[in-house]
């Protein structure tokens, strides 16, 4: 085949094809060179899912007349000078490509007044290239409207999904940059409706009421500094984690509530999703998913934003530090400010007692309607308080009196819980606890297990077991961990060995904790004397997560002395 150089038309198209993936994708180039340029009001309007109209408008710096056609020359950009740059990015975007790449698939028409200029420049492209310009009257700030995306490219359009899909990608562009940046007020409007407003009074509780609304914004717990207010000046240390996280309650069936920002640059990874579940590893209930609206300050050396053509990821030069970093900074607010689950208030007058107490909502803030945007996250329990034994019913809840109201503890949640706990500190201080067998056990593996234990031989013994091979699928135990001793150790070692086999070895620590942890607790139906209710309820007091077991159930629940006296009509 005949080598030979492609026309410009195919190359910007080529281009574009890279950076204009659907609408979203010049939503969001659009609304960083809006950020990047200082705007303070940001408003964001699409047609027909954006494909007919896209249009940006902002207040920013604004685009000098003499440089308003460069803007559209490619690799054409003000952010950076040259490749010593590249090692340094503080803007949202710096590639040169978005500007030209839209216009080599849509029509595009800029009207834009930088400060000091006389008159604003408008401008209009098709097909890449200048077909008018003239002065025309604005104030400071740009407008880019984005007509008819991909005329020029029809089989583009086949592969965009329905409007409304479309539409709501736009919208979870501009949510995201609302969350990013609390100081900017967005407006986006859909087919000519409003879909969102946010106030831009700079905090990030008041960006997720817009977002989200405030029954939830209600339930964030926030990280340092107080509030989760951003600071746009330089982190603290090398790797400062700010922002907000949801109360274990506000678990999603889908990961889509995590929103990760490097810098302020909005990002997807794997890492930070990760990291931010690893926190949360026992408060949650399976198959539940956190939020999370967080932003990682990091010195621009040690990131490259230069490995997508969207920008959309990130690459750490160390990417154990910011795991560690994320991980414990979400770790740190959700133990230090976990509520107490509280059975939740009755919110009609005295009739006949209600069919069934429900569980589990947080109520508002003092002096507030449940409706009434919070000013700031309302205060919670960081502890359980001191609880007297009462009783136990059904031989599986243990009955408590604290100041504020009845507490019911699920013995065996709350005995995983201690259990958990302990064998976790015996495993940081690598100081196992272990009871020596009389005699050395056989233990007999499948195929299967047999793999696993071969790998998992040196872990198993940081927890107390001492395991050595005996022949064809065959091992001799002779020590296990003294919390299991007079238990079903062999079934509890075969569940475990089960259920590593499908987990990646990152997670076999956790799964072993839990595990050993499960075995020999509490069961339900077992009768507890005092002594044994008061002696778990105090171990229970001296957890650092008492408010759930390491599967996510909750260990307490509390109905509040004021919910008592209702139920009796005393008030």
């Amino acid at each position: 085949m005949t080598i030979k150089v492609l026309d410009k038309e195919t190359v910007g198209q080529i281009a574009a094809g890279e950076v204009v993936e659907r609408p979203a994708s010049v939503v969001k180039e659009l609304v960083e060179n809006a950020l990047d340029s200082g705007a303070d009001r940001i408003e964001v309007e699409i047609r027909s899912g954006g494909v007919s109209l896209i249009r940006v408008t902002d207040d920013g710096s604004g685009i000098p007349s003499q440089e308003v056609a460069l803007a559209f020359e490619r690799h054409a950009t003000s952010k950076i000078s040259g490749a010593s740059d590249l090692l340094n990015i503080d803007s949202l975007g710096f590639r040169g490509e978005a500007l030209p790449s839209i216009a080599a698939v849509a029509g595009v028409e800029v009207l834009t007044c930088a400060e000091g200029d006389s008159a604003g420049t408008f401008i209009s492209l098709e097909g890449g290239s200048i077909v008018q310009q003239k002065n025309q009257a604005r104030n400071r700030g740009t407008t880019v409207n984005v007509r008819d995306l991909f005329r020029r490219v029809p089989a583009r359009l086949k592969f965009l999904k329905s409007l409304p899909t479309e539409s709501s990608h736009v919208a979870n562009i501009v949510s995201q940059y609302a969350l990013a940046f609390p100081e900017v007020s967005f407006v986006l409007s859909v087919d000519s409706k409003e879909k969102l407003r946010t106030s831009g009074r700079g905090r990030l509780l008041d960006s997720i009421i817009d977002v989200y609304g405030a029954e939830m914004a209600g339930k964030m717990l926030p990280l340092s500094p107080p509030e989760g207010e951003w600071s746009s000046g330089q982190a603290k240390s090398a790797i400062e984690v700010t922002g907000m996280v949801g109360s274990p309650e506000l678990g999603r069936a889908g990961r889509g509530y995590l929103s990760f920002f490097i810098n302020r640059r909005w990002v997807s990874s794997r890492l930070l999703s990760y990291a931010v579940e690893e926190a949360y590893s026992g408060l949650l209930m399976t198959g539940k998913h956190p939020v999370a609206v967080l932003n990682i300050s990091i010195p621009p050396a040690d990131i490259d934003v230069n490995i997508h053509p969207a920008k959309s990821e990130v690459k750490f030069r160390s990417e154990s530090d910011v795991f560690r970093a994320v991980q414990r900074a979400v770790r740190q607010a959700l133990v230090a400010q976990m509520p107490v689950p509280k059975i939740e208030e009755v919110a009609t007058p005295y009739k006949a007692p209600s069919s069934g107490l429900q569980r589990l909502r947080e109520p508002p803030a003092t002096g507030e309607r449940a409706t009434s945007p919070p000013d700031v996250a309302p205060p919670l329990m960081a502890s359980l308080p001191v609880l007297r034994v009462v009783g136990q019913v059904m031989n599986s809840y243990i009955v408590a009196e604290g100041p504020d109201g009845l507490y019911l503890v699920d013995q065996h949640a709350a005995h995983e819980r201690v259990r958990f706990d302990k064998v976790r500190e015996q495993r940081e201080q690598r100081k196992p606890e272990v009871q020596g067998l009389l005699e050395p056990a056989t233990f007999e593996v499948t195929p299967r297990q047999d793999a696993i234990m071969r790998e998992c031989c040196r872990e198993l013994a940081d927890f107390g077991f001492a395991i050595e091979e005996f022949g064809d699928r065959t091992y001799l135990v002779r020590t296990v961990p003294a919390l299991l001793a007079g238990d079903d150790w062999p079934a509890m070692l075969r569940e475990l060995l089960d259920e590593l086999s499908g987990e990646s070895k990152s997670r076999w620590e956790e799964r072993m904790v839990a595990s050993i942890a499960c075995h020999g607790a509490v069961k339900a139906g077992q009768a507890l004397s005092d002594d044994e209710m008061r002696s778990l309820v105090r171990q229970l007091e001296q957890t650092a997560s008492p408010h759930t077991c390491p599967h996510g159930r909750p260990t307490i629940i509390r109905l509040t002395s004021v919910q008592l006296e209702r139920e009796f009509g005393r008030s």
